[in-house]
């Protein structure tokens, strides 16, 4: 029997759920392969102890950790480019993570000077989380399957390397609605399985795996086991919404 590759994506700062969810496959850092398909932050109450944790893993065995669209949001935010994206899209508890939950006043909850102080905090005091995220891939591959946050884009084809970085982190209609032109089965998070079948679970479409449980959304956090051709898939539910 070949090696064992799991894969999970989406965590948003559900770190009981991603701690439980390695438990219960009985995660081996030694001997498995764990792919992390992105977004560690936003919407999740636990960004900062997601991120420590996934630095953590890294050190310990085999990961491969990819960018995910809330990441790069995070690091544009802190760069001070489109603070609206990153707030529109759950940026907040990703500030309270690192921050304090009572970094903002009841009262002037999203004050924006208030958020600008809780940026500047966090790259003083946790350069080495955000030195992390800025080292991420936007893919990685092996022989049978490629890894990617969002999906790839069809009119690359086999040249899909070449597409845009927004394309690895954000693209979703073109990617799954269309055959994606490689020879490889692609295996992405990003949208969640809910948008594709009536279910939360993994969801199989033509030569493309789509991983994202919307545990976020109080839905559930999936991992794909590959050993070999064969593929199978465990899930843990979101503990609160």
């Amino acid at each position: 029997m070949g090696r064992r590759t799991l894969v999970i994506s989406d965590i948003h700062g559900c770190y009981e759920e991603f701690k439980e969810l390695l438990e219960s496959v009985e995660y081996r850092p030694i001997e498995d392969e764990l792919i992390l398909l992105g977004d560690y932050c936003d919407r999740g109450f636990m960004s900062k102890e997601v991120v420590e944790y996934v630095m953590t893993l890294c050190l310990e065995g085999d990961v491969k950790c990819l960018r995910g669209n809330h990441d790069q949001m995070l690091l544009n935010a802190l760069d001070n480019i489109n603070d609206a994206s990153f707030l529109r899209n759950g940026g907040i508890t990703t500030i309270e993570s690192y921050c304090g939950s009572d970094w903002f006043d009841p009262v002037m909850r999203y004050e924006f000077d208030r958020y600008c102080e809780g940026k500047d905090y966090m790259l003083a005091n946790y350069q080495t989380h955000i030195d992390f995220l800025r080292t991420l891939p936007f893919y990685y591959e092996n022989d049978a399957f490629i890894f990617v946050h969002a999906g790839l884009n069809p009119e690359y084809g086999l040249n899909w390397k070449n597409q845009s970085e927004r394309d690895f982190i954000w693209i979703r209609d073109p990617f799954y609605k269309y055959p994606t032109k490689v020879d490889k089965t692609v295996v992405f998070g990003h949208t969640p399985t809910k948008n594709f079948h009536d279910s939360n679970d993994v969801w199989y479409g033509d030569g493309i795996i789509g991983v994202d449980g919307g545990c976020c959304f109080g839905r559930q956090l999936n991992c794909l086991e590959i050993i070999d051709a064969k593929l199978q898939t465990y899930a843990v539910k979101r503990r609160t919404n």
